[in-house]
């Protein structure tokens, strides 16, 4: 089965600003590329941060004011008054960037987003070089595969190649995404492995399995782990 990468839906044309690149320049580059964030890196493409909108908002916040200060001053007001000052890129950015490579799954890209609580991610060769940058509307495009590609790539790859069965046996119908599969085999094993598998196809956003079996293999096998035959 194919597993979609990061490298399969990234940007590869990059727009990106230098350490010293100024405040208006970043403005003017995340304005005429339709982004909402972008990476700073060195003469060797290697990246030193990302500058987002979000950096850029703290000079509008504090408009006025920026030299307010508060006796006890949490980490996050204080970084946001400094970034209220910056002038260039480097005092601008967020660093260290979070940034993943291309052959990183894109459910591993999505946990990473989550957790790092990020919009983007800069993805980087072997060499630590930029080769692309990955968003959280990137990862979405693969729902965009239509309804006859899923369900050609569940019949090939899930029901023929894996699992081995007969055309005829397994009928696979497939609706906004949503993957329905029905018929009969003759383990249960074999039944709730291709639910398993159909539900990892790219574009699947859920699976109704209504396969019948013949015999509840999985009991054997909770009976005797040992001598049990796994389906795959």
């Amino acid at each position: 089965m194919r597993t979609w990468q990061v490298g399969d839906v990234m940007t590869r044309d990059v727009a990106t600003v230098g350490e010293e690149t100024p405040y208006r320049r970043i403005v003017d580059v995340l304005i005429r590329q339709g982004v909402s964030g972008v990476p700073v890196v060195d003469s060797f493409h290697r990246v030193l941060g990302v500058v987002s909108e979000a950096d850029l908002l703290h000079k509008v916040e504090w408009a006025g004011h920026p030299d307010e200060r508060r006796v006890f001053e949490g980490r996050r007001r204080r970084t946001a008054r400094e970034k209220a000052g910056a002038l260039v890129a480097r005092d601008l950015m967020t660093a260290p960037a979070v940034t993943t490579h291309a052959r990183a799954t894109l459910p591993a890209a999505a946990r990473l987003m989550d957790h790092e609580a990020v919009k983007r991610l800069p993805v980087l060769d072997d060499l630590g070089r930029l080769v692309g940058i990955v968003t959280r509307g990137d990862l979405l495009r693969v729902h965009l595969r239509t309804d006859a590609q899923i369900r050609e790539e569940v019949v090939r790859e899930v029901l023929r190649r894996v699992l081995a069965v007969r055309d005829g046996l397994v009928t696979v119908q497939v609706r906004a995404g949503e993957v329905t599969l029905d018929g009969r085999l003759d383990r249960r094993s074999a039944v709730e492995l291709a639910g398993r598998l159909a539900g990892q196809v790219g574009g699947v956003v859920a699976v109704h399995n209504a396969i019948g079996y013949d015999v509840d293999d999985t009991t054997l096998m909770e009976l005797d782990p040992v001598h049990a035959t796994p389906v795959a």
